[in-house]
Order: C-alpha cells, then sequence, then structure tokens
C-alpha cells in the first residue's frame, strides 16, 4: 500500500504513556492519518489536555471506545491495559488489522497465560491466530498478519540479546540469569502507591521476584529457539529514571565456545537489520546511547570467571520496546519501508 492515500487509522488507549509515544511517532509517518484516539476516564478531553506536549497536532479529541465508528478505519493500535484488550479487540470489526501493546496475545499456550495473568483468556479464538511481533525474528509472519501481539520491553531486550546464541547452541540454555532494570514508565501512567516519586526517586529495588509474568514470554520464544523446555532467572529492578531499560545477563558458555564467538554471532545476526547494533568492542551499552530511538543496543564481555560471559542489552521501554516496535510491524503488514517514522536518532544527554 505505499505510495497509496494514507492509512487511516485508530489508537485504543491514547492516553497512557505507549498511546503518547506512538502518538508522537504516528504523527511523522506519511502514510498514516490517525483519525480515532479513545482513552476512559479521559474520553471527551482535547489531547493537548493530557499531553499539552502533543496539543499542536492537528488530532481529534479523546473518545471512548464504545462511541467510535470503525467502518473506514485501516487499523487499531490497542495500547490498554493487560486483561482488558482481549475483550475489547475480539469485540471491533473483522476488517480491522490489530497492533496489540498488552501482553493479551503474546502466549501461544492460553493455559500458560491463566496460570500468570490469573483468569481465563477470554478470546481463544483470536490468541490463536496473533502472531508474535519480534521483528526481526517474525517479519514473513507479520507482513500478512492480522493481529500481531507485540512483545514486552523485558522480552524485546532479552530475546533480541539471546535468541541468536540458543539458536547456533553457543551458550548453556540451562544457566541463563538475566539482571534486567527499568525507568518507571515500564509501570504505566495510572496512580499507584509504589510509583509516586517519593517511592521511586533515590533508590531502586527489585519487583516480581520470581513470578514477574514477562519470564514465560521470554521462554516461551528460547524454548521455540532450544526445540526443548528451558526456565530462565529472570529479575527484574525499578530504578528511578523516566524511562529506559538495561538487561545485565549471566551466561554458560558453550564447549570451545568463547565470548568473542558470542559477540561475532550477533554481528552476523544483525548486520543487515535497522534497529538492533552490536557496540563497538570493549563499548559499555548505556540506556542513553538509545533514550527516544527505536534502537536495541547490544554488548558482549568476558567474565572473570572462567567459560561465563556478560551481555548487556539496552533499549527504550516505551519505544523499541513498545510504540516504535508496534509501528515497526505495521510497516510490515502494509508494505512500507520499515523504518519509516522511526528514523529519529537518539537524544543525548
Amino acid at each position: 500500500m505505499a505510495g497509496q492515500a494514507q492509512l487511516k487509522a485508530g489508537i485504543i488507549g491514547a492516553s497512557g504513556y505507549t498511546g503518547a509515544d506512538l502518538i508522537r511517532l504516528a504523527a511523522c509517518h506519511p502514510g498514516l492519518e490517525i483519525t480515532h484516539l479513545t482513552a476512559g476516564k479521559n474520553a471527551g478531553a482535547a489531547l493537548g489536555e493530557v499531553f499539552p506536549h502533543l496539543g499542536g497536532l492537528d488530532l481529534p479529541d479523546l473518545s471512548a471506545t464504545g462511541d467510535i465508528d470503525w467502518t473506514e478505519t485501516d487499523v487499531v493500535f490497542c495500547g490498554l491495559p493487560h486483561g482488558t484488550s482481549q475483550e475489547v479487540i475480539a469485540a471491533l470489526p473483522n476488517h480491522l488489522k490489530i497492533i496489540d501493546l498488552s501482553a493479551d496475545f503474546r502466549l501461544r499456550d492460553a493455559d500458560v497465560y491463566a496460570e500468570w495473568y490469573g483468569h481465563e483468556h477470554k478470546a481463544r479464538h483470536l490468541q490463536k491466530k496473533a502472531v508474535y511481533g519480534l521483528t526481526e525474528f517474525y517479519r514473513e509472519d507479520i507482513t500478512g498478519a492480522d493481529l500481531v501481539a507485540c512483545p514486552g520491553c523485558y522480552p524485546t531486550a532479552a530475546l533480541l540479546l539471546l535468541l541468536p546464541l540458543v539458536a547456533q547452541n553457543l551458550i548453556e540454555v540451562d544457566d541463563i540469569v538475566i539482571d534486567a532494570k527499568s525507568g518507571a514508565s515500564g509501570g504505566g501512567r495510572s496512580v499507584k502507591q509504589s510509583m509516586l516519586f517519593c517511592e521511586v526517586a533515590e533508590g531502586m529495588h527489585p519487583y516480581g521476584i520470581a513470578h514477574h509474568r514477562h519470564a514465560p514470554e521470554i521462554e516461551q520464544e528460547l524454548s521455540l529457539a532450544a526445540a526443548r523446555s528451558l526456565i530462565v532467572s529472570f529479575t527484574p529492578h525499578l530504578i528511578p529514571m523516566n524511562r529506559g531499560e538495561l538487561l545485565t545477563t549471566y551466561v554458560r558458555l558453550g564447549k570451545g565456545v568463547s565470548a568473542h564467538d558470542l559477540r561475532q554471532a550477533l554481528i552476523g545476526r544483525y548486520k543487515q537489520e535497522p534497529f538492533v547494533r552490536v557496540a563497538a568492542e570493549g563499548q559499555v551499552p548505556e540506556t542513553r546511547h538509545v533514550r527516544g530511538s527505536n534502537t536495541c543496543l547490544l554488548g558482549v564481555f568476558e567474565d572473570r570467571v572462567p567459560g561465563r560471559a556478560i551481555l548487556v542489552s539496552t533499549l527504550d521501554n516505551l519505544v523499541k520496546g513498545s510504540s516504535g516496535q508496534a509501528l515497526q510491524n505495521f510497516n510490515l503488514m502494509f508494505g512500507f519501508d520499515e523504518t519509516c517514522g522511526l528514523t529519529q536518532h537518539p537524544l543525548f544527554p
């Protein structure tokens, strides 16, 4: 459809952090026209009232999802909280292509979803047709999909780092330890005591120890690459910054494999990818190196412990970890250049 009239897009859940970043990116996409913005308690408000930094855009006011006529809409981005997207998406007209930013369609097994999210999946017929939206690994499937489930931010950073190494049998898959850290925007925009300034600033803490819901998503994809079931040790931490995510991952090398081999494998896998880059040798990836961009930056280091390596992965949780990857998948689904609307360089400092 590239080169034709602009596609009409709706954004459900436009008043959240991911919704705001999606609007920011989509507003600069030459082939996309935002025709509907929906919100819950903010329905009826102008976009500039909710997000003053977007007030200069000529966009519709926020509406209730149930009030929208989707007849002339081509695609819907759904940025609702986990557990709410499935029913809303199931009620949408069949002609729409859907890009979901929640966790509702990421897990392929509905029983695993019920185990980790505490309730039965309410749209199993859609879950079966959903395509996992890790762009660099499911590009062909995404191109022909009607429903794409964008990965979580932690899984995106972890899988881009680990999938090539697992697929090539370069590391021991039963000994993977992921130490993850994210800024406060990863917790969403709703008011929670644990996200208040005084609860977050000047401190750092782990959360979801041994039961974070991104763990089964990471394990699902790594198990497919390893052709057997595996479990990883995954611990996220909240750090006092707005956006950004960094994973330090500890792995045991395969027999006869060096840290240099891991680095070369990642370079080889991503040399043609526009949004995944391996840092220069000896350079440590930092969140400030990717802030505001759709880039995931990787690093590989030899551990002092013989036979082990330390891997680093960083991305902006609201861009490559969410809205940017959603727009990247939109480009594939509708025939645009994959980088369209996503060529912004990182913000520094």
